[in-house]
């Protein structure tokens, strides 16, 4: 397993509300004490990993290892290491279906999108594109995935039980980042190649509005309301604060060095967000929506999760390897 089961060894002990940040263009993953904004440490971790995704039942963060084609789970609690799911190809951007029963993964590097049973994470079928696939979201009935297609500006849909596609449009150039609204009827995409977000009817793609929020938009982050989202400006180092209600921007805070993957503390104080392009990692005091501590970690940055509680340190547990026999491409 080289490095990564070096990473397993798991020697550094993470704190109440540790902040995990993957380095996309290092091998490792960084670890930082939300209490002291300092890197705690550094440990080994596959091959460009990019983003992440936790599991149904909450218990495991998923940290996606593209070019080894790994996922490795970690305690989303403590941040133990829990297991290894192997042979996950290309896994740029992951998700499950709000009922768990569907995991899919976009392979950026390799141009196609995998769609695995959530409970076995057993390969159902592998849709090849020419596009370059970037991010995903999913209908909150669980029914379809949205992938955006970066190359050919445009986002598809699936029907996650038949595999088949729904509907094909263009968007905006670059579109990257994607979320479903919680009345089920908008989903939103952030355009990388322009300055700002269409909205999309998710039944047939059909666009319904845009909002201008800066260069380069690129990620989204909900405030925990229900009806405000975080959209991350890397172009602007910008990051907006979106009123999806009335669809407007309500607040504007600078990010220096490419704003990209966002997570809230648990107590709803803090933003925390990648820094691409600077190595390091903003904490964004939301009560005076400014940057308030700039932290160094790996070479560009990109997913961040903060765990849940305190760590100690046991060993790993066997690796979990995904189906060998894969269907025919479609």
């Amino acid at each position: 397993m080289g490095a990564l089961a070096v990473g397993l060894g798991w020697s550094v002990a993470a704190r109440a509300e540790s902040v995990l940040v993957l380095n996309s263009e290092d091998t490792s993953y960084s670890i930082i004490d939300r209490a002291t904004r300092t890197e705690i440490g550094r440990l080994p971790l596959g091959r460009e990993p990019h983003h992440i995704a936790v599991t149904p039942d909450g218990k495991e963060v998923l940290l996606a290892s593209t070019v080894t084609n790994d996922l490795v789970a970690l305690d989303t609690r403590t941040g133990e290491p829990r297991r290894i799911v192997r042979d996950i190809v290309d896994p740029y951007q992951l998700g499950f279906s709000p009922d768990g029963k569907w995991f899919v993964t976009v392979a950026n590097r390799l141009d196609h999108i995998d769609i695995y049973r959530g409970a076995d994470f057993k390969l159902v079928s592998r849709i090849f594109v020419d596009s370059v696939p970037s991010h995903l979201a999913f209908d909150a009935e669980s029914k379809a995935v949205f992938v955006t297609l970066q190359k050919s500006n445009r986002v598809v849909a699936y029907n996650l039980e038949t595999q088949a596609i729904k509907w094909n449009v263009e968007v905006g150039k670059t579109p990257a980042g994607l979320v479903m609204l919680p009345d089920n009827r908008r989903l939103l995409v952030a355009l990388t190649g322009e300055d700002g977000v269409q909205v999309l009817d998710p039944k047939d793609g059909k666009i319904g509005g845009s909002l201008q929020t800066g260069k380069g938009a690129h990620q989204f982050w909900p405030k925990g309301d229900g009806r405000h989202w975080f959209v991350s400006n890397r172009v602007d180092s910008t990051v907006s604060l979106v009123d999806t209600q009335e669809m407007k921007v309500v607040g504007t805070i600078v990010v220096p060095g490419g704003p990209d993957c966002m997570d809230i503390t648990a107590d709803g104080k803090e933003l925390w967000i990648t820094q691409r392009f600077l190595r390091r990692v903003a904490v964004i005091d939301l009560a005076q929506m400014k940057i308030v501590a700039s932290i160094r970690v790996g070479k560009s940055p990109h997913g961040l999760f903060i765990l849940k509680g305190d760590a100690v340190g046991t060993p790993p547990s066997p690796v979990v390897r995904a189906a060998a026999t894969e269907p025919a491409p479609k």
